[in-house]
């Protein structure tokens, strides 16, 4: 190596650290690997998690004309937006499970709406309406198929007093418990109106 080579090499730590990541062989160019991989990671981790959470925000799911003039406009005149305790449920406590597992799934799952989303499927009211029962449907199903499991983030049996409770819904949550009904089976119309043309049965 000339002397001319030598003083044009540039200096510092992250000099050094280009220069084992180039090197062929020896214990560091793969403890640099591993170290840049695993801040790589950790930023990757960061940002995944950070996105994630930005499209459980409410303000998020009411960035479409869709949710934002039909269901969300419901949902305000419901118990679950405006109580007397001041405690509110936003769009991702009742449609977003908190596990990660199947958080993860109903994001997949979701990629179905923003598809509906970029073809228009919903973008009128007049197509809402005419899709209403069909998505409720859907939605139903999948609540019941996983137990309720957004409901019961907040609401369980097992700690609800039900000598408390008015005499038919004490009733009705005891008969629930021993036939093993899930909240989706009689509170289908709880922050949404209830669509036309259900069946008697899901009047509930």
């Amino acid at each position: 190596m000339t002397e001319n080579e030598t003083t044009a090499r540039p200096k510092g730590w992250f000099a050094r650290l280009w220069r084992t990541l180039r090197s062929p062989s020896g214990r560091w160019p793969l403890g640099a690997l591993v170290l840049v991989g695993g801040l790589g990671g950790v930023v990757f981790w960061g940002g995944f998690h950070t996105v994630v959470e930005a499209t459980n925000t409410e303000t998020f799911c009411i960035g479409c004309h869709e949710m934002r003039d039909n269901v969300y406009a419901e949902y305000k005149k419901t118990i679950h937006y405006n109580n007397r305790t001041g405690v509110r449920a936003v769009c991702s406590d009742c449609h977003v499970p908190k596990e990660w597992g199947p958080k993860m799934m109903r994001k997949i799952q979701a990629t179905r709406e923003v598809w509906g989303k970029l073809t228009g499927s919903i973008d009128t009211r007049e197509k809402f309406e005419a899709k209403r029962l069909h998505l409720a449907e859907n939605e139903w199903r999948r609540m019941k198929a996983n137990n309720s499991l957004e409901c019961r983030n907040c609401h369980s049996l097992a700690s609800m007093d039900t000598e408390k409770q008015k005499p038919r819904a004490k009733k009705s949550h005891e008969l629930g418990a021993k036939n093993n009904e899930t909240c989706i089976d009689c509170h289908k119309g709880i922050a949404h109106q209830k669509p036309k043309g259900m069946k008697d049965d899901d009047e509930s």
